[in-house]
């Protein structure tokens, strides 16, 4: 009789729903990565230097916020199997038990389509189709297949979050260009050092959940060696913008001293190779990485602010 009884709550439990709050809905949304995604599409969207009114400026970037929020909400509603086995996700909402998968699942959809109309509507069509591109490689392609299937999860993966700029890009030109671009290679190539500092001293997390992060495929080793190539391409792209004549001197100036610190970190992380101090050269170079990332795009929306001629102007 109590089994019956224990299966009447957990479908009446089911049918009202998770239990959650404002908070935990916000959480599904990623807040962190909300951010870096705001940031970076508000630099393409200065970078373009158009005419575009504010107003639209606001709703485009209102939108990009909302969509990158749905393809959170749809890729812990996918992982929460996962998520679950995780330390530094079990307590997300949905393996918590404070949303439930189908809320979770409708959430996200629900924002993605709104997301998607009102860039389409507001802004213009080029834009919308690239936030749901966006939004279908993130929780499709990369949730879904590549998470799950190859240790190159990350580096293709991580298209996902370079397109922001291009993005923002479009919202002011309406058009995709070489200097868009760059902006996203950019983040393309420092996606795979930053998550594979984290995956470095997270090795454990991702072995129990079978998530075929490099460290766990490869060995740590050859992370670190994948860790110190990327970066060494990472550097020279992030010059791009200036020789494209999209950014000033001190974007050019700020980025040759946060690369030379970001390739200290790096060959710090090749070079300690196990133990503690191991460790933590993995955790400060995904510290560091964050904050480099944030510097660089902020370098190009201050150059906008102040008004500085783009590199090629100053050596021509």
């Amino acid at each position: 009789m109590s089994d019956i009884q224990a299966d009447i709550s957990d479908t009446s439990a089911a049918a009202l729903g998770g239990e959650g709050t404002v908070k935990d809905y916000w959480t599904l949304l990623k807040p962190r990565v909300m951010s870096l995604v705001i940031f970076t599409a508000l630099a393409g969207l200065v970078a373009a230097s158009s005419d575009i009114h504010p107003w639209l400026a606001l709703v485009a970037l209102l939108a990009i916020a909302v969509g990158a929020g749905a393809s959170g909400a749809l890729n812990m509603w996918y992982d929460a199997d996962i998520d679950a086995l995780m330390a530094r996700t079990a307590n997300r909402p949905v393996p918590r038990g404070a949303i439930l998968p189908g809320e979770a699942l409708g959430f996200g959809l629900a924002l993605a389509a709104g997301s998607v109309l009102v860039l389409g509507l507001l802004v213009n069509i080029v834009a919308a189709a690239l936030l749901a591109f966006t939004i279908f490689f993130y929780a499709v392609i990369y949730t879904m297949w590549l998470k799950r299937s190859t240790p190159q999860n990350i580096v293709i993966g991580g298209a996902a979050g370079a397109f922001p700029p291009m993005i923002g890009w479009a919202a002011a030109t309406g058009s995709v260009t070489l200097a868009s671009i760059a902006l996203f290679l950019i983040i393309f190539m420092w996606t795979p050092p930053h998550f594979w500092a984290l995956a470095l001293f997270r090795e454990g997390d991702y072995a129990r959940a079978g998530v075929p992060m490099l460290p766990n495929v490869a060995g740590a080793d050859e992370t670190r060696r994948q860790i110190l190539l990327y970066s060494l391409i990472l550097v020279p792209v992030t010059f791009l913008p200036s020789l494209l004549g999209t950014t000033g001197l001190v974007y050019t100036i700020v980025t040759a001293l946060l690369g030379a610190a970001f390739l200290w970190h790096a060959f710090d992380v090749f070079r300690l190779r196990a133990g503690e101090p191991a460790r933590r050269a993995c955790r400060r170079l995904f510290g560091f990485s964050i904050l480099y990332l944030f510097a660089i795009f902020a370098a190009i929306i201050a150059e906008r602010i102040l008004g500085i001629v783009p590199f090629t102007q100053v050596i021509g």
